[in-house]
């Protein structure tokens, strides 16, 4: 998507009901990650597809086994971050769950860029693009924000929750 912000709507739609799961920041920041690819390209001014490899289902999967890598070896860094901003609800997620964030999180953003966009090759080596039908594009720009919508709503509930329960403690 040309406008990176449209990848959080997944990102929190789904990462933060399903954070007990799967590694929320690392869901979220997945969702948005491949899109430094389209960034640099611009950027630079490279002579390089718009939506080149990193938008392709298989490295896309490297980027988020990478990504979920990284996350968990900066949990315990981050953590206290985590809790402050209710990202995180559990203590014991164990590395397939950052790992499974990070590759569903890449997978997802390839998946909502691939009808949009004419250079998306989702299964690269194969040099056509299945999904591509920007017929689509208000559709999935739609769902991103109606899921983004969700998702804060579902993070207000949880600070209305959280302020509650500190609350109740006091009393």
């Amino acid at each position: 998507m040309p406008f990176t912000p449209f990848h959080f709507g997944p990102g929190l739609g789904l990462g933060l009901p399903l954070r007990k799961i799967v590694h929320a920041p690392t869901f979220i920041l997945a969702n948005v990650i491949l899109d430094a690819e389209p960034f640099f390209v611009l950027f630079y001014g490279l002579n390089y597809p718009l939506h080149g490899y990193l938008h392709t289902f298989i490295l896309a999967s490297l980027v988020g086994i990478l990504l979920g890598s990284i996350m968990f070896v900066l949990e315990r860094f981050l953590r206290p971050l985590y809790k402050v901003f209710m990202l995180e609800s559990v203590d014991t997620l164990r590395l397939k769950s950052f790992i499974a964030a990070g590759v569903l999180g890449t997978a997802l953003h390839v998946l909502f860029d691939s009808p949009l966009y004419d250079d998306i090759r989702p299964f690269y080596p194969v040099g056509v693009n299945p999904f591509y039908n920007p017929v689509l594009s208000l559709e999935v720009y739609s769902l991103c924000v109606w899921m983004g919508m969700i998702g804060l709503t579902y993070y207000a509930c949880l600070a209305v929750f959280h302020i509650n329960k500190k609350l109740s403690k006091k009393s």
